[in-house]
């Protein structure tokens, strides 16, 4: 497997902002992260609750992809995600902020071209022509109401010999 490259780093007071092409991962370190779990080990009913809700309602790990917007309210960064989800991500200096927001907002949009670029290939293919279209012959079932009147006889034939066969039994 490919190693990831990452395009952007910055380090919180309580967590690590990885930034690679195609995700964004939140990384809680230290202290806090240490409180988190003694607290969800000291009582399994909030270890079994509440655990599977953080993983649920805040992903620390989001693809790229998955971001509809990003915004900044001074030090403070708005992340946006589908179901109505925004995560806030406080940071200490604006200058990293700003970068963040940024590259983010690059890749974005690199995305988006991805796959409006993957759209239009599906289209094609969908579009290309498989050869002649069939004629109505082919298409229409042997029976059709306006060739009928050329299969009559057939149809007396099989009628006649059926009759034959019933007497002679």
């Amino acid at each position: 497997m490919p190693r990831k490259i990452i395009v952007l780093e910055v380090e919180g007071p309580h967590f690590t902002i990885s930034l690679y092409n195609d995700l964004l991962k939140i990384d809680l370190k230290g202290s806090f992260k240490n409180e988190i779990e003694e607290a969800l080990e000291n009582k399994p009913v909030l270890k079994e609750t509440i655990g599977r809700i953080l993983g649920i309602f805040v992903p620390l790990h989001i693809r790229v992809s998955d971001i509809y917007s990003v915004h900044l309210d001074e030090t403070i960064v708005n992340v946006s995600l589908p179901h109505h989800r925004i995560i806030v991500i406080p940071l200490e200096r604006k200058e990293d902020a700003e970068k963040l927001v940024e590259k983010l907002n690059q890749l974005i949009s690199n995305e988006k071209m991805m796959k409006i670029k993957v759209r239009r290939v599906k289209r094609k293919l969908k579009r290309k022509s498989r050869g002649v279209s069939p004629s109505s012959y082919g298409t229409v079932p042997y029976y059709f109401p306006t060739e009928q009147a050329d299969i009559v006889s057939k149809i007396n034939r099989k009628i006649k010999k059926q009759k034959k066969l019933a007497k002679a039994k």
